[in-house]
């Protein structure tokens, strides 16, 4: 039973986690000052985001709640450092070759 309940819940985290993507990605624009992009590149920055947060976070030891929104909250947060991360390295490297 449980194996059918991951099945039926795996597309609603896939949603939630494309939602947790743009609006990280958005957030993580905001607080850098870029200029305003596309939903789809605000989702990848914020997916991509969440994956260097997450690295981040486990190298410094941070855990996160069971679940409910205080994962949520956290996954979000942990996705806008990584995108903020993203978008400074990025800047670094256009910098170095101008």
């Amino acid at each position: 039973m449980d194996f059918i309940n991951s099945l039926i819940a795996s597309p609603f985290i896939c949603i939630g986690w494309i939602i947790v993507g743009i609006v990280a990605g958005a957030l993580a624009r905001q607080l850098m000052g870029s200029p305003d992009r596309s939903w789809l590149s605000d989702m990848i920055l914020g997916l991509i985001g969440a994956f260097v947060g997450g690295l981040v976070a486990n190298l410094l030891g941070i855990g996160r709640p069971d679940g409910g929104i205080g994962l949520v909250i956290v996954n979000l947060v942990i996705a806008v450092i990584g995108a903020v991360i993203l978008i400074a390295i990025g800047r670094l490297l256009t910098r170095s070759r101008v």
